[in-house]
């Protein structure tokens, strides 16, 4: 069965420290480079996801409104 356009899936092993090895194709895909944060996210019910580095930049500044500075009364 072929994946619809633009999805992907990848594996990687969980090695004895926990770490865990990107694969190429993906990080090659999103521009992940080393010293790069990712954000995990996870749920209980439907696991981890790791979004692309930006998805960071975004949730940050809608957690701490850094776009929309409002005046201190």
């Amino acid at each position: 069965m072929a994946a619809p356009d633009g999805k992907y899936a990848w594996t990687a092993t969980v090695g004895e420290k926990g770490q865990i090895v990107i694969p190429k194709q993906a990080r090659d895909l999103f521009g992940i480079k080393p010293g790069d944060t990712l954000l995990l996210l996870g749920d209980e019910e439907q696991g981890i996801a790791i979004p692309r580095k930006e998805a960071f930049n975004g949730l940050f500044n809608k957690a701490f409104d850094t776009n929309n500075k409002k005046a201190k009364n």
